[in-house]
This record gives C-alpha cells, structure tokens and sequence, in this order.
C-alpha cells in the first residue's frame, strides 16, 4: 500500500525468519533490537514525534503478520509508548485528558494481560466494580479522575500477580511486545487454528510497528465542535 501512494502510518517489519530463531533458541538474533531502534528512530524523525515523549508522544501498535492469514488468532499490543509522564503529553495534544487516561489503562490492560500474562478477567473485574460503585452501565460515563484512579488500580493489579511494575521505560514496553508476539504464535487459539486449516507449524509470524497516528489524527475540543 505504501508503494502505490497510499496514506500507510509509517512503520517496520521484523520478519518470520527472526520469529523462527527466536522460538527455536529462545533469544532474539544477535542485533535485532539495535535494528528496532535504528527503524523507530527513522519513524520518529519522519512523524516528528518520539516514543515516551511527555510533550508530544508517538504511540505505536505491535500486531503478527503471518505469511497465512490467520486473523485474531495471535496478540496485538496497541497505545505502547505511554507512561506517566507521556499521557499527560497526548491530554494536551489532543485536548482531551479523559482519552489519553483511557487509552493509557487500555495499554496497561492488555500488556498485563498479552505480554505479563495476568488474567484478564483480574482487569474486568476492577472495572465492573468501579462502574458499580459509580452508578453507571458502560465505561463511557466515566470521567477522567475516575479513570485516573483506574490506571492506578490496574498498576497495582500488574504489580501484585505479574510481579513487577508496569514498566515507564516505551523501549522496554516495545522489546516485551515483540517477544510477545512472537510467542503468541504458539498459542492454543493459534495452533488449533493451524490444524484446522492445514497451516504449516514452522512458518513463524513476522511482527510490525507502526505509528498510531497521522499529523492530524487529533483534533482539539474546540476543533471538533467546530467539526
């Protein structure tokens, strides 16, 4: 899509013969994380924005590109690069504090569960019982203190059943969702999804990181209403 001009968010792919010696030897190749970092700073210097900056965050998704389709079967980790200090900088790049909160539990949500392999339902049930003690039926009626006060529960579930903290570091968060995905291809959903349709074993998955955004994905407040 990029070659025919196509408005592709920029981005990178580490390829299946990575994944293969990765799942054969249980390391990444000698390299592979030097070569991230020269593609994310390629990336960085064409969007003009860097991963963890509190001013002005690139966000990126890390998502499995199997040579087969395979779809929903491996692990995707969306929003990485927030932290402490960078929500406060997407709240003021969008104009919107309750989003940025939001997108920042929704990263520590499924990195806890996808790539420190806490159960999901420890995250639904914190929720659940927010919105109870709030009074409401859906997440959206929360406001940003309340989801301010559940980022600091989801921390705290991290910390207590992964045990270690959330980690601040975007570069940490981006080699521990690489390996995570490249896990994920042997999940169970995975492998049931390969006998049923016949797809060879030894394939491997390959791995993109891509931004999140374009120039002008956000709009302020008062944008959007004149929009």
């Amino acid at each position: 899509m990029s070659r025919l001009g196509l408005p592709v968010p920029r981005g990178f792919t580490l390829t299946t013969e990575a994944c293969r010696i990765y799942l054969r030897t249980g390391r990444f190749p000698d390299g592979l994380m030097d070569e991230v970092a020269r593609q994310l700073a390629i990336v960085e210097e064409e969007i003009g924005k860097r991963l963890g900056d509190p001013d002005d965050p690139l966000l990126v998704s890390v998502r499995s590109r199997a040579p087969v389709s395979m779809p929903g079967m491996m692990d995707t980790i969306l929003n990485l690069g927030l932290n402490d200090a960078a929500v406060h900088g997407l709240a003021h790049r969008t104009g919107d504090e309750r989003f940025a909160l939001d997108s920042y539990r929704r990263l520590i949500q499924m990195f806890g569960s996808v790539v420190l392999r806490v159960e999901s339902e420890e995250f639904e049930e914190a929720l659940s019982a927010l919105k109870d003690e709030c009074g409401i039926g859906d997440d959206s009626g929360l406001d940003a203190e309340e989801i301010r006060g559940l980022v600091f529960t989801y921390k705290m579930i991290v910390e207590e059943e992964a045990g270690r903290t959330f980690p601040e570091d975007p570069r940490e968060q981006l080699e521990f969702a690489i390996r995570a995905v490249f896990d994920s291809w042997n999940n169970d959903r995975a492998k049931a999804y390969r006998k049923e349709f016949g797809i060879p074993e030894d394939l491997g998955t390959a791995v993109t990181v891509q931004a999140m955004e374009r120039k002008r994905l956000f709009f302020s407040q008062a944008e959007r209403k004149e929009r």
